[in-house]
């Protein structure tokens, strides 16, 4: 099959890394035919940096109804994913998104329901489903090894950003122009792996979040959420971008014993009998189940984003399975904007969550917003720093 082109909207952070993957020819099967972002200054460093072939465009209508693309990348800023993406299905242009999804569930649910009925091939950008201490890990508890799951905890606080970063653009970290902070910038990685290692997703959520907290910003830098899950399970997720040295860890127990996922390892604590059973037949008030503390050996490459594009375009020309099917980058943003109701409200939710209240609440805070960015840099930041 010919070579799939490729355009990228959005040249930004994220956007421009992934241009320059594409124009060095580092994703096999595909080429950068076109590039397309608002800015002068971004179309400034395309002119300099990417090969004289490339289309450049400032309009995005005119780059979706004349740039010689068979695909487009989506890095726009959160609120554009959606509209942007349901435009390209329409065209039967193939969709990779960058995350998150969206910034409210209401119009990502119409994105999906109008990929659905197309045949584009439509991926999100979860660079992390690559990594094969996370494949490891959704193996072990699919299989049953963990046996029924209880508990799961993740304290992501590794996400540290100063406060240039916040500066560097107007519409970062703004209600009106990201819909949020830490909880749709960074962690949608691990709440996308949260319910995809798990295969749980949580049926009721009590949130607190802290606006401002460590950086002069008027959206949540600091989260603590505890939820539950159908099987009566537990669990905690807490995330900052305001910790240093900060903590990523991740548990997850289960009858059968407990998987640690940290410092790139993979742990797990297994019981040599469920603890059910043991507890139905233990006498002696004090015993334990019999434990192995095992450090499961985790082999093979972590493509991270090259990964996730060469999987895009092996579908589009293959028909290969995606690894991060588009329509699944609602769930992680479901389990966010059930966090962000239960802080607003200051009550436990259940999930999903009225998509139009949501809604309502989110353009209350952008109506209500008197924030004022003072200083503003327009910088582009090098991404390769924050993975």
């Amino acid at each position: 099959m010919s070579l799939v082109k490729v355009g990228v909207i959005g040249i930004g952070n994220m956007g421009r890394s992934h241009a320059k993957n594409l124009n060095q020819g580092d994703v096999k099967g595909a080429i950068l035919t076109a590039v397309c972002d608002a800015s002068e200054q971004q179309l400034e460093w395309a002119k300099n940096n990417l090969t004289n072939e490339i289309e450049i465009y400032q309009d995005e209508d005119k780059f979706l109804n004349e740039a010689d693309i068979d695909a487009i990348i989506i890095a726009t800023p959160h609120y554009f994913h959606p509209t942007t993406a349901m435009i390209a299905f329409a065209k039967g242009i193939h969709v990779m998104l960058e995350k998150p999804a969206g910034t409210y569930a209401k119009n990502v649910k119409e994105m999906n329901d109008l990929a659905m009925e197309s045949d584009v091939v439509f991926s999100m950008m979860y660079n992390q489903r690559t990594n094969p201490l996370f494949q490891k890990l959704r193996k072990m508890i699919h299989s049953g090894e963990l046996g029924e799951i209880r508990r799961t905890n993740w304290i992501i606080t590794d996400w540290y950003r100063s406060q240039s970063y916040y500066d560097s653009s107007k519409w970062r970290a703004t209600w009106d122009g990201e819909g949020g902070g830490v909880l749709l910038n960074q962690a949608p990685h691990q709440l996308d792996l949260w319910q995809w290692t798990t295969g749980l997703m949580p049926k009721k959520v009590r949130a607190f979040a802290s606006l401002g907290k460590y950086h002069d910003i008027e959206v949540e830098d600091d989260v603590t959420a505890y939820v539950e899950y159908e099987n009566g399970a537990t669990g905690v997720f807490i995330t900052s971008t305001g910790e240093a040295p900060g903590t990523n860890r991740f548990e997850i127990t289960g009858d059968r014993g407990k998987i640690v996922v940290e410092n790139n390892k993979l742990t797990f604590f297994r019981l040599t009998e469920s603890e059910r059973e043991f507890n139905k037949v233990d006498k002696t008030g004090f015993g334990r189940p019999e434990c192995w503390e095992i450090e499961i050996p985790v082999t093979g490459d972590y493509p991270g984003h090259l990964g996730v594009l060469q999987n895009w375009i092996d579908a589009i020309q293959n028909g290969t399975p995606l690894l991060a099917p588009g329509i699944e980058g609602i769930k992680g943003l479901e389990i966010s904007n059930a966090i962000y109701l239960s802080a607003w409200l200051g009550e436990m939710v259940e999930l999903p969550v009225d998509p139009d209240l949501y809604l309502e609440k989110l353009r209350e805070k952008i109506r209500l917003s008197t924030f004022q960015k003072e200083e503003v840099t327009n910088v582009t930041l090098d991404v390769e720093k924050s993975h």
